[in-house]
């Protein structure tokens, strides 16, 4: 389907949106944050290029949207941009998956390093210039268990593989994953409780939906090794974060890695920051110095194939928020 009218929901002044400019002069490209701006354009547009999390805003130019059949999020999780009338409507929403991948499975083995080789530990004596020698863990013959295996998870299991890391993974229908060639075995979410127990990292990848929130519970958190570590790049929703500081407090797990939180930013008051068996990072962890043009190229290819009348890439799920 050929296009002639492009809303963006973008600062106009964003650098990242100048590949924009290399769109068939056919294509009437609208820029904007507010519905002053962008009302009438809204009235003619058939896709929609959104890179703002103003739910408001795009709640109001949907309802003049007569001519719309696409909406394509700049960011992989959506949840801050469904509302009713998008859920059960019959239009495509795409998201930007796989960009994100390659800089949270980093992450994911940052953090798994971080206590390995217990960097705290070396970055105190370095401040107290203290010769102290210990031993320090290898990450090969570990177990990387993951709960959320989608895009983020396996980019996560491709790299701990390279360390010679065992993987475990967990998803809601493990058969997506039957023949996953990284991983040693898939269990059904049901079955997440022998994952926790057998692994010695615990990843979650998970977005932030109903069935999500708080899964990682008290329950889950006491079927933990004491010795494991818990790494949360998914969403912090789906942590019960009160039962992770008492947990952490009283020793029940070695550590955690958290770079998102139920509340952002963190409070100041907040527990997390004085534990000194965490690691934190404000919720950037894949904000990479490429990761906008990434996201936009992506929109770029998912535009050809629409005008082709080819099956687009990374159609959501709506009803399930991913």
């Amino acid at each position: 389907m050929k296009i002639d009218q492009l809303l963006v929901l973008a600062d106009p002044s964003w650098p990242y949106l100048r590949a924009l400019e290399g769109l068939s002069p056919r294509i009437t490209v609208t820029t904007g944050l507010t519905e002053d701006v962008l009302g009438e354009a809204a009235e003619r547009a058939q896709v929609f290029f959104v890179c703002t999390s103003r739910q408001d805003v795009l709640r109001a130019l949907w309802r003049r949207a007569r001519h719309l059949r696409w909406v394509h999020s700049l960011s992989a999780g959506v949840d801050h941009l469904l509302f009713d009338e998008l859920v059960h409507s019959p239009l495509p929403l795409t998201n930007a998956k796989g960009v994100y991948s390659g800089a949270l499975g980093e992450f994911a083995l940052m953090a798994m390093l971080f206590f390995a080789k217990d960097a705290r530990r070396l970055l105190r004596q370095q401040a107290e210039a203290r010769w102290e020698k210990f031993e320090p863990a290898e990450l090969q013959g570990q177990t990387l268990g993951i709960l959320g295996y989608g895009d983020i998870g396996r980019a996560a299991a491709q790299r701990a593989r390279a360390f010679g890391m065992r993987v475990l993974a967990c998803r809601r229908r493990p058969e997506l994953s039957a023949g996953d060639a990284l991983v040693d075995e898939v269990f059904p979410l049901e079955r997440r409780h022998e994952l926790f127990a057998a692994s010695d990292y615990v990843l979650l990848a998970m977005p932030d939906t109903p069935g999500t929130q708080r899964l990682m519970g008290e329950a889950e958190l006491r079927a933990l090794a004491p010795h494991a570590v818990l790494i949360n790049v998914g969403r912090g929703g789906t942590v019960d974060e009160p039962a992770l500081v008492r947990a952490l407090q009283e020793r029940r797990l070695r550590g955690a890695a958290m770079d998102v939180f139920e509340h952002e930013p963190l409070p100041a008051s907040h527990p997390l920051w004085r534990l000194d068996n965490v690691l934190l990072s404000p919720h950037c962890a894949d904000n990479t110095p490429q990761w906008r043009e990434r996201s936009v190229e992506l929109f770029l290819r998912n535009l050809e194939r629409f005008e082709r009348d080819e099956p687009l890439l990374n159609v959501v799920d709506k009803a399930a928020g991913y």
